[in-house]
């Protein structure tokens, strides 16, 4: 006798058609990219990174930029003038996405602006590489990476570091713990920004060139005010953050180094304590990283200080052998000596290594990368798996912060396990008729 089918086996089944059906659209509207192809481009923010951005895949001469929008025309009219011939225009990302003459997009938006374009470009058969932090919940970072693996999408996270030669050379040894066990990791945002900081501004109108309501996209509707856009929304949390937008770089290049996936626990200590500005995010700042394998991660956000608290390069990595000290331009290696009770011989010979010319300009390198995972569809440095799991520390810290209490996060369910409140904050209720759907 046939099975009998209830609603919820409907619905499971219905749901599955569904995704079935929007991977398969996807795919037949995706182009398949020849060799000789050129790889057409459409840029959705070009103010600040998003020029930047701009500048770095116009390096490659295989990359066309057929399209640019941005809701502000000051922004977009400076942006045009790079582009030589015909370009379309748009201050609506929407109509840059339904375009068909457009291979992938490139999101430089305001941070809680990257998970809408990213999951509708996706479910267009759009590749996309996507700016730092991933997105700004983490309920919105595991949309983008459903939305990449249903539609069979290439999304690169714009942590470029993952594209460095030197962090990858330096990654085979550090996980052959060539400088023993790491068990602490730290790296700091530094910026002395007492006592003004981003300043003190009134509401006001808007300016002309901006259309401020869709600035604010699916956050609550407020007014305009000079020290939050441009670029100054990455002092207000709803907007962003500086764990966010530093922390994701350092911690997704901490969690590369050591192997590490997600922490098992985190604890947060800040606040505004000397700078006295319209900010909501603290001017002082220290998170704390647990892993079950055993090391601490520690990052610090100090923006009422600024003396340099390592004495080389932008990330420490604590071994029992010795300890490194990593920048862009190279690494240091101090040996390690045995402490009480134990050889006071160094433990291994002091080095310095340099990293080659091609390290020069690393945003070119991941765009570069980029580029060729589309011809190939092999999954780029920083898929977007990877770049969710790094902005997602930045994120549970800054919820930490807010409870105020250590939490303890289950990595597998993507949850908190001892504190509800917590929870609520892995998302918020988008304005409409904002979606991820």
């Amino acid at each position: 006798m046939p099975k009998q089918v209830n609603r919820r086996t409907f619905a499971r089944t219905t749901a599955a058609l569904g995704l079935t059906a929007t991977a398969a659209n996807a795919v037949s509207a995706a182009r398949v990219l020849g060799a000789n192809d050129r790889i057409r481009l459409g840029f959705i923010g070009v103010a600040n990174r998003g020029g930047q951005l701009l500048d770095a895949f116009l390096t490659h001469k295989d990359a066309q930029v057929v399209a640019l929008c941005d809701i502000d025309s000051l922004a977009l009219a400076k942006s045009r003038k790079k582009i030589d011939g015909d370009l379309a225009l748009e201050s609506d990302f929407r109509k840059l996405i339904d375009r068909q003459d457009i291979d992938a997009v490139v999101v430089a938006t305001p941070d809680h602006w990257h998970a809408i374009p990213t999951v509708n470009a996706c479910d267009a058969g759009k590749d996309v590489y996507v700016e730092k932090p991933l997105a700004i919940t983490v309920h919105e970072g595991r949309r983008m990476v459903a939305a990449a693996r249903r539609n069979r999408r290439v999304v690169q996270v714009g942590t470029h570091r993952r594209s460095s030669s030197l962090y990858a050379a330096l990654v085979k040894r550090t996980l052959a713990e060539d400088f023993g066990k790491i068990c602490i990791s730290r790296a700091y945002r530094l910026s002395n920004m007492y006592p003004d900081g981003i300043g003190r501004c009134k509401p006001t109108a808007p300016p002309e060139n901006l259309d401020w309501d869709m600035w604010l996209g699916p956050r609550p509707r407020r007014p305009y005010q000079e020290n939050i856009a441009p670029y100054k929304f990455r002092w207000w949390h709803r907007y962003s953050s500086q764990m966010g937008n530093w922390g994701v770089h350092y911690l997704d290049a901490i969690r590369w180094c050591t192997g590490e996936l997600a922490p098992k626990s985190v604890c947060a200590m800040g606040g505004r304590f000397v700078v006295d500005d319209d900010r909501t995010v603290p001017d002082t700042m220290e998170v704390t990283f647990e892993f079950a394998s055993g090391r601490l991660a520690i990052f610090g956000q100090y923006e009422s200080s600024g003396n340099p608290t390592l004495p080389f390069g932008e990330i420490e990595l604590r071994g029992t052998q010795g300890t490194v000290y990593v920048s862009a331009s190279g690494y240091r290696v101090v040996p390690e000596r045995g402490g009480q009770f134990q050889d006071r011989k160094p433990r291994m010979k002091p080095e310095e290594v340099s990293a080659k010319g091609s390290n020069a300009n690393l945003t070119a390198l991941h765009a570069r990368n980029f580029l060729d995972c589309m011809r190939s569809r092999e999954k780029p440095h920083a898929d977007v798996e990877i770049g969710h799991r790094s902005t997602s520390l930045s994120l549970i810290a800054n919820i930490s912060l807010a409870v105020g209490q250590r939490l303890e996060w289950d990595a597998e369910n993507e949850r908190f396990l001892n504190n509800d409140a917590a929870n609520q904050l892995l998302h918020y209720e988008y304005r409409k008729p904002w979606t991820l759907d």
